[in-house]
């Protein structure tokens, strides 16, 4: 029989709907972990003009969270995107610049000068600029390196300090020493310094009992003197990439990583 042009079509059956929608479902749980990184971010700076400054702090390690998560599942749900790459780049720019160098500003260098407070600024403006040329560069040379600091590391930088001083008399000293590290980060992060990015690494596959119990003493310690720990923790990565260039020597240059949602 001839299927006259006037005639419906032929309705699809729900289990075909059903599919169609989790394919759509799949695409946006990696948004749905960046609007929770960006949510962190906004909420971060909120408690911060309230003055509380250790949930600020949280805040942010919280989206530190969500932007590892957010890149490994597009990855394993095979759901990657461009749109998905800048969302999380503008995100990024929220959590990891703004949020760390306000809370540093309202902590610490609003009763400074400008010149203390302009650092702050600066840590803003280097991230940026960092997440631009992340997105620019294309290729991929070395995979097992970041060329400059990442603004994650940085904002952990920045928020564990003031965590550490938390309940510590600010003296003087103690304020114009975080303004010099609000500008040592900012140069950092767009430094050509070589980090590693720790991709091509699995402990896990490779020694499972060794990590286990590394993971083990490492929630042990963060129990204890959290503080401490992750101040230690994230300066010491902060630092390897000068002392890198200091051991090594200069290399040629490379050019980042492919874009990705985790390889800020």
């Amino acid at each position: 029989m001839i299927r006259r042009h006037g005639s419906k079509r032929p309705r699809r059956r729900p289990w075909q709907e059903l599919r169609e929608r989790r394919g759509q479902g799949i695409f946006l749980l990696p948004s749905l972990l960046t609007t929770g990184n960006l949510f962190c971010g906004v909420f971060a700076l909120v408690l911060s003009l309230e003055g509380r400054y250790t949930e600020a702090a949280l805040a942010v390690f919280v989206a530190m969270v969500m932007d590892l998560l957010d890149g490994r599942v597009a990855r394993l749900m095979k759901a990657t995107s461009q749109f998905g790459v800048e969302y999380d780049s503008l995100a990024d720019v929220v959590s990891f610049c703004v949020a760390p160098a306000f809370l540093l500003y309202a902590f610490a260098l609003r009763d400074l000068g400008r010149a203390a407070w302009f650092g702050a600024f600066l840590f803003v403006i280097c991230g940026a600029l960092r997440l631009a040329r992340f997105n620019v560069h294309t290729g991929s040379v070395d995979r097992r390196f970041f060329v400059g600091l990442s603004t994650p590391a940085a904002a952990g930088v920045a928020v564990s300090a003031v965590v550490l001083l938390q309940g510590e008399e600010l003296t003087r000293p103690i304020r114009a020493g975080l303004a010099v590290m609000a500008y040592v980060l900012a140069l950092l992060m767009v430094s050509t310094f070589r980090y590693w990015s720790f991709k091509e690494v699995d402990f896990a596959r490779r020694r499972p009992g060794e990590t286990l119990l590394v993971v083990v003493l490492g929630l042990m310690i963060i129990a204890t003197k959290h503080e401490i720990f992750l101040f230690v923790v994230f300066a010491t990565y902060a630092l390897s990439g000068p002392v890198r260039r200091l051991v090594v020597g200069r290399t040629a240059p490379a050019v980042e990583p492919a874009p990705g949602k985790d390889s800020h």
